[in-house]
This record gives structure tokens, C-alpha cells and sequence, in this order.
């Protein structure tokens, strides 16, 4: 066996880890009292009840999270809030989308779901107020203090323009995932780290038995 092929596995992973995982533990009194007070001066925040936001970071485990996002678009064309231009809301959209997912996958999260919905509502009851929405998105968070550090970033206050430009409504809320038939990727790294270990130790052996 080649050692210096599978010692490259756990330090790929460990680097993977770093990236991935949230070692920094849940958010501080302190740094909730810090990012409260820069939501409450920060425009985008107006959506959001300040009182929620804080009974969430208040609660944090420091586990990572999935956003759950249901989203309404409008319909046709909408005038473009920089340009003018009329464009399909989903390509407005992208404006804000595209830098978001790159910070995102930056502090390691990433999409996880997305759907849309192709029926109305065929089990519900008591839910008269509810209203359907055409598409559904889920998102990882690594924890809730790269949620906040992202929101209030500064990259983001220009973009949130082409978010209210595009989406008619929309609604978000944080879950935590209690099953899931897919493999995360804290296993399929694993997998094909170990996968592309096996096979460069096979190539290797068969150069030897050819020499």
C-alpha cells in the first residue's frame, strides 16, 4: 500500500471540515447584542420581525440550519430597478442570487431543495389563511453566525433591490433537517475521497507489476 495516497484522504477531509462544519460553537450574548443592533440600522432587515430574529439567535445551538424559502415571483416582465429594461422577473432575480449563492457556498453552505409547485392544495384543513407559492427553496447555513455575517454585509445592501424587484411574496423560516433520503455531503466527500484514493492506489500497483 502506498501510504502517501491515503494519507492524502484525512488531510482532504480535514480541510473539508474546516470549510464545512461550524467550530466557532453558538453565538455569544455579546455578538447577538452586536448583530441586533446593526439589524435594526440595516434596510434589509425590515422584513423581519426584530424580536424573532433575536429569540433565533438566542436559541442557537450551533448547528448548522436549512432555510426554508417559499417564493411567489411576478408575473412577465418587470422593469429593471437599475436599467429599466423590462426582463422576466426570474432573470432580475439572478442579480441578487448569484453573488448571494457564492458567499453562501463561501462560508459553507449551499442549496439543498428546490421545487415547483404544479397542483393546488390537496391535504389541508384550518389553513384557510394560507396562500400556495410557485416555488420552494431550501438553503444550508453553516450556522447562524454566517446567516448574520452575511446579511449584514455590505455587498448585499445593492443587491437587495433586484430581491424586492423580482419576488411578490415570499416567506422564510429556518428548519433543521430530522431525515433526509439524500446524502450529505459530509458522506459523499468521504466516499469519493476514499474512491479516488483506491483508484490511484490500484493504478500505482499496476505500474509496479508492470515494471
Amino acid at each position: 500500500m502506498n501510504w502517501k495516497i491515503w494519507i492524502c484522504v484525512p488531510i482532504a477531509y480535514a480541510l473539508f471540515s474546516l470549510w464545512y462544519f461550524n467550530w466557532q460553537g453558538p453565538l455569544t450574548q455579546a455578538e447577538i447584542d452586536e448583530f441586533m443592533t446593526q439589524f435594526a440600522e440595516n434596510a434589509g432587515s425590515k422584513q423581519t420581525d426584530p424580536a424573532v430574529m433575536r429569540s433565533f439567535l438566542e436559541q442557537d445551538d450551533g448547528r448548522a440550519f436549512i432555510m426554508l424559502n417559499q417564493v411567489e415571483l411576478y408575473d412577465g416582465d418587470i422593469a429593471h430597478p437599475v436599467s429599466g429594461e423590462q426582463q422576466p422577473a426570474a432573470d432580475v432575480l439572478t442579480n441578487y442570487f448569484q453573488p448571494f449563492a457564492f458567499k453562501l457556498l463561501l462560508r459553507g453552505g449551499h442549496p439543498v431543495f428546490q421545487a415547483r409547485t404544479v397542483g393546488g392544495f390537496v391535504d389541508s384543513w384550518r389553513a384557510d389563511d394560507n396562500v400556495s407559492f410557485a416555488a420552494t427553496a431550501m438553503m444550508r447555513y453553516r450556522s447562524r453566525r454566517d446567516m448574520l455575517a452575511m446579511v449584514m454585509d455590505p455587498a448585499f445592501a445593492d443587491g437587495h433591490i433586484y430581491k424586492l424587484a423580482a419576488i411578490e411574496r415570499t416567506i422564510s423560516y429556518p428548519t433543521q433537517m430530522m431525515m433526509n433520503a439524500s446524502m450529505a455531503p459530509q458522506y459523499w466527500v468521504l466516499l469519493l475521497l476514499l474512491l479516488g484514493a483506491s483508484i490511484a492506489q490500484n493504478r500505482a500497483t499496476l505500474r509496479q507489476l508492470r515494471n
